[in-house]
């Protein structure tokens, strides 16, 4: 992947990591099996995404796990990031369960309580407000119970079953790039070997050079040409594990970039997906509030109708006794 330039700069690793190893080069450090430039001895690197904060520029270097002290790989960083948000999604789910038991119980109160028949033999305006507010209360229960219902429909269930593979698809990554980084430290290793074995080879062909010369053995030029030959061969051995190794690192590079933004897209694509259903959260909250103002506006309607006048007039219509009034009586 060819980056692009820009004037953003990107920290060196090998100013800061715990986990350093240096390699015999002034220009390049080795860190656990990674090359990186000196910042000294190398042009600024252009970010393979400038302006994006992206993956893919900020997790290449390792660095020291502060509970087991070992070299955490920048791609571990991201996967935990990744578990992480998966567990907080859950939570949140676990948190909307409680919302929903809530409502639930809450509707049946109501219910309950709507058919309590306390007061049930007031009469007149009043007695119709009255009876109605009673029923405002199982409308409103219904109301709380059809919220809480859509709620796990359209809230809970949804952050539950969003990606239902997703351990299945980190464990997939991570021994992926895992293997991949093994795969590196192999190379190195053998990088390491090629040159400790050319090291080895240019000092035998030293020795029998500076014998031949003073004459100190009888090493025919035969013996230096056989032992330059193997020298020869030596460092032959080493370039070939050395582009091994580059092109290792170049597999590996090419992957954490793929495999990195692609955690990049489920992340955003999480937070995008808690964000929708939160809002529908707060929707449903809200038209709940409608619905409940609903039920209370009958009743608000019947107490501005309430009229002692009224109540007196057909209270007395149903229970009078008799209009004759007593008079005097006549001696």
């Amino acid at each position: 992947m060819a980056p692009q330039k820009t004037s953003t700069k990107r920290e060196s690793p090998a100013s800061n990591s715990p986990c350093r190893r240096p390699d015999t080069k002034d220009t390049k450090i080795t860190i656990n099996s990674v090359t990186f430039p000196l910042p000294s001895s190398a042009p600024e690197q252009p970010l393979l995404k400038p302006g994006d904060w992206s993956y893919c520029d900020y997790f290449w270097a390792d660095r020291r796990d502060p509970q087991g002290g070992a070299c955490l790989p920048g791609f571990e960083v991201l996967l935990q990031k990744q578990l992480k948000g998966k567990q907080m999604q859950k939570e949140m789910a676990e948190f909307m369960r409680e919302r929903i038991k809530i409502e639930e119980e809450y509707a049946k109160n109501l219910s309950k309580l709507s058919q309590i028949p306390l007061a049930a033999q007031e009469e007149g305006t009043l007695g119709d407000s009255w009876a109605q507010l009673k029923k405002s209360l199982a409308d409103e229960a219904d109301v709380h119970m059809k919220f809480s219902a859509m709620l796990h429909s359209e809230v809970e269930k949804p952050l539950l079953t969003f990606r239902e593979h997703f351990k299945k698809d980190m464990k997939k990554y991570d021994h992926h790039i895992a293997d991949l980084r093994k795969q590196l430290a192999g190379r190195y290793s053998g990088v390491e070997k090629a040159r400790r074995a050319l090291a080895d080879r240019q000092k035998d062909l030293e020795v029998k050079t500076q014998q031949l010369e003073i004459r100190l053995s009888n090493k025919t030029e035969e013996d230096i040409k056989k032992a330059r030959r193997k020298s020869t061969q030596a460092g032959d051995e080493l370039m070939r594990c050395v582009d091994l190794y580059n092109q290792a690192q170049s597999k590996w590079f090419e992957e954490m970039v793929t495999t990195s933004l692609e955690l990049e897209r489920l992340e955003v694509e999480r937070v995008e997906m808690i964000r929708q259903h939160l809002r529908q959260y707060t929707t449903l909250r809200h038209e709940t509030d409608m619905f409940n103002q609903s039920t209370v506006e009958p009743v608000v309607q019947l107490l501005q109708t309430v009229d002692p006048a009224k109540d007196r007039e057909l209270w007395v219509k149903e229970h009078k006794t008799g209009e004759v009034r007593p008079v005097d009586m006549d001696i």
